[in-house]
């Protein structure tokens, strides 16, 4: 029980107003962090929690005070909610050694800056860089390294389109007055925006999507065309994949359906950074994955209040040997 004092009050206080544990004290506590929560710790030692958060803030701080950035090749860009309101913080990753290398505040402009300065004070700059098409995050790019590849992430593209196919189901919903027909529509979110391979025979969840899509034409048009998108991706090459996607694009205008048409506008707006993906077959894949074990983190610890504390335990993610859960 390195680390107790006796205060002029009486009784037995954990470090309050001194650091008065001992370096061994510190270096166990240290090891056992990388296995259990704090809250573990705390119970297993009989200590506080405060002085295990404080033991593992002063060594996370020493231990990514600087991260190495000088061979960063391909580093992927994203963003997660801190809190309701739209608080962001932006996060990047070096996608060959699958490390966070940066965390901030926000997700404008400016949230990059200082990363993208580092870059420029070592004379060097991502090969590619994968992300949705967020447009600050583009323009962050496109200022500091013009002519470096983005590449717009699958997992992006899929997640709006099948944001617009529930927009296309609700106004479908909405317009629809037979009765019947709209009893078919309502229950079919879910089985629209699921792979077609992936639709349960055992709750004939195929025949119920198929007949609400011969209920209803412009239903039936989005979701094929959702399918065929998939197709975009298994082209061999940037040539067949500007034919590909030039035909698709052709076929969402002409259905007429108003989302769709947008959607189709916005990938032929954003198509360089779809092709590049031919070249630079990055994703945000394995950040998607670590956004997850973040928001693990902060559901875990009720969100943090300490904000530098709380990046100093995204940086460490990849070094935890815990489970989250």
């Amino acid at each position: 029980m390195q680390g107790l004092w006796v205060c002029q009050s009486g009784g037995n206080k954990i470090c309050r107003q001194k650091k008065s544990y001992t370096h061994r004290f510190r270096r166990y506590v240290i090891s056992l962090l990388d296995y259990m929560t704090i809250q573990d710790i705390s119970s297993i030692l009989h200590t506080s929690w405060g002085l295990v958060k404080e033991i593992d803030k002063v060594s996370l701080g020493r231990r990514y005070k600087s991260i190495d950035i000088k061979d960063v090749r391909y580093i992927a860009i994203d963003e997660f909610s801190v809190k309701r309101g739209h608080k962001y913080m932006t996060v990047v990753m070096d996608l060959e050694t699958r490390r966070i290398i940066y965390v901030n505040e926000g997700r404008a402009i400016e949230s990059l800056v200082p990363l993208f300065k580092r870059f420029k004070r070592l004379d060097t700059a991502p090969k590619a860089i994968a992300m949705d098409m967020w447009p600050a995050y583009i323009s962050a790019v496109t200022d500091y390294f013009p002519g470096t590849p983005i590449v717009f992430d699958r997992f992006h593209i899929e997640s709006n389109l099948n944001k617009t196919i529930s927009g296309i189901r609700k106004a479908v919903f909405r317009d629809e007055t037979d009765l019947n027909k709209r009893k078919l529509i309502k229950g079919t979110r879910w089985l629209l925006l699921k792979n077609n391979q992936d639709l349960n025979e055992d709750k004939s969840e195929k025949e119920k999507l198929e007949l609400a899509l011969d209920v209803n034409r412009p239903l039936a048009t989005a979701y094929y065309l959702k399918e065929d998108l998939k197709l975009f991706w298994s082209q061999g090459n940037i040539d067949k994949a500007k034919r590909f996607l030039g035909s698709w694009a052709a076929k969402a205008i002409a259905s007429g359906i108003t989302l769709m048409v947008k959607f189709a506008h916005s990938l032929l707006g954003h198509r360089t950074g779809l092709f590049s993906w031919f070249e630079n077959k990055i994703s945000t894949g394995p950040l998607e994955g670590m956004n997850n074990k973040i928001k693990v983190l902060k559901r875990k610890a009720y969100g943090y209040r300490d904000m530098e504390y709380f990046k100093l335990k995204i940086y460490n993610l990849h070094h935890a040997k815990y489970p989250l859960l």
